[in-house]
């Protein structure tokens, strides 16, 4: 298989009047998928060059995943811009991409936006009568290294990095994915992710190779718990592929206590730790369900590692990040590159494999800094990515997370993972978030949490569980923490909202 529109074919043949997206009110089969598709994908075949970027500038539904599937028809790769995104971001994006062609409802973007490509209106492009031998004609060269998509990151500098993924390792996650986890035709997945974070890719690309439908959740139903639940309930959902501070969202806010969405039998969460207290929770609700840790960057297209969720948890189980998928290798390398075999001792998590992105976006500085040779392999090229993550190995060979290098900071003349420090809070069954960060100028460790234990006591409990250096310098209690677009914690406004006090 070279390109994923042979995922939707044939789902489409053999599932062709089958509920394939659902949205609220809009539904598509997998045969208007498939129309839909090659509708759009003719007129991206006419107008655009293979491998050119497309922008998506729309909310996440139906119509933006069928043109999706019609950008790869022409050999092209989306980009998916969210209008609710903030301006700047926005504008940065499409300065990096420099796209020549933009799909929207509208017929113009807002006048703050500047854009001097051409813009399309969405119903003008799927009223095009599918041309297939325009579509055959650009097929017939495609390779599995052709871009799919490009999503972009924050970026550490505050300039997002545009993330860029091929179709072969789109194919090679997914197969492996759906198999590992039994996703089949049978499934109704509950999208939560944004389509511009790569969360979702395991909801749409797992859907789509299966046949499972896939049920958007719009996002403004994350605010109302008790109208999320219903949602979950009357589509009958069975798997959710969240981010763990949405998955929190369903304790925290009792939606368990309000209903028991019973038709779900597969829960797997990634993007940030899960709090020991919020995943035994779920369990003692959904005590029948698969619970899967994932693990992996963006950059590697969505995940290198999984954890099943033993059934019974006991206080003090530390979580693992697990074992590789079979199609990647992953490893830890120390200061020197040199491989760590040893237990317990801490290394950068790097990895290799078809999994890895093509790179980042017209940013080559970037791209040769974070996929590099692999300096274990002195004999042929072989790609490495470097996550920039640190983790260890325990005698069960199942690798475990440790922090950010970058969260690394020293503090009276010790090494401290900020990290290690949101870990033992979790650690503590009243706090519900928890979010460190350092002021260096004032050499103060700031974390932020909610959670129903007040700050004096969550202080005494640092004081008895960890040294003394570990200790955070001010504990402020909120009453939640706000969270991103993505369904994680909003480290940047959180900080934020702690120097406004």
């Amino acid at each position: 298989m070279k390109n994923i529109t042979e995922y939707l074919e044939r789902t489409a043949e053999l599932y062709g009047d089958k509920k394939a997206i659902v949205c609220e009110d809009k539904l598509l089969t997998y045969g208007d998928y498939l129309y839909h598709a090659q509708s759009s994908g003719t007129v991206f075949s006419k107008l655009m060059v293979p491998k050119s970027p497309i922008i998506i500038f729309m909310e996440k539904g139906p119509e933006a995943l069928s043109l999706f599937m019609g950008v790869a028809y022409a050999r092209c790769f989306y980009i998916f811009i969210d209008p609710k995104q903030h301006e700047g971001r926005i504008q940065q994006i499409l300065d990096i991409s420099n796209a020549k062609l933009m799909i929207t409802y509208e017929s113009s973007l807002p006048s703050t936006i500047q854009y001097s490509g051409k813009t399309l209106n969405y119903q003008d492009v799927i009223s095009e009568v599918p041309d297939i031998n325009v579509l055959n004609k650009v097929q017939c060269s495609a390779l599995d290294t052709d871009p799919l998509y490009c999503n972009f990151t924050s970026g550490t500098t505050g300039v997002p990095k545009g993330v860029i993924v091929s179709h072969g390792s789109v194919i090679d996650f997914i197969d492996e994915f759906t198999t590992t986890f039994k996703i089949t035709d049978k499934d109704i997945i509950g999208n939560q992710a944004p389509f511009d974070f790569d969360v979702s890719v395991k909801d749409i690309y797992s859907a789509l190779s299966t046949g499972a439908t896939l049920v958007v959740i719009p996002k403004r139903y994350f605010s109302v718990i008790t109208s999320l639940m219903d949602y979950l309930i009357d589509h009958e959902i069975t798997t959710l592929i969240w981010a763990v501070s949405a998955l929190s969202m369903l304790v925290q806010f009792k939606g368990l206590s309000y209903k028991v969405p019973e038709h779900i039998n597969k829960i797997m969460f990634s993007g940030e730790k899960m709090p020991l207290p919020i995943l035994k929770k779920l369990q003692k609700s959904l005590p029948s369900v698969l619970y899967v840790n994932l693990y992996g960057p963006t950059e590697i297209t969505c995940n290198c590692t999984y954890e099943v969720i033993p059934e019974t948890l006991n206080d003090d189980y530390a979580m693992p990040i697990g074992k590789s998928f079979l199609n990647e290798e992953v490893f830890l390398l120390d200061e020197t590159n040199h491989l760590i075999t040893e237990y317990e001792q801490k290394g950068e998590i790097c990895v290799t494999g078809r999994c890895l992105a093509l790179g980042y976006y017209n940013n080559p500085e970037q791209t040769e800094k974070f996929f590099v040779q692999n300096p274990l392999n002195k004999v042929y090229p072989e790609r490495m990515y470097r996550t920039g993550d640190l983790g260890y190995r325990m005698p069960d060979n199942k690798l475990y997370y440790v922090g950010r290098k970058d969260f690394q900071i020293k503090h009276m003349g010790h090494r401290i993972e900020l990290e290690g420090i949101e870990v033992m809070a979790y650690k503590n069954t009243s706090v519900n978030q928890a979010c460190c960060f350092y002021i260096e100028e004032k050499h103060q460790i700031i974390l932020c949490y909610s959670g129903s234990i007040d700050a004096t006591e969550l202080k005494k409990y640092f004081i008895e569980k960890v040294e003394s250096y570990m200790v955070p310098t001010i504990i402020k209690q909120f009453e939640n923490l706000p969270l991103n677009n993505n369904g994680k914690l909003d480290r940047k406004q959180i900080r934020l909202e702690y120097q406004s006090l």
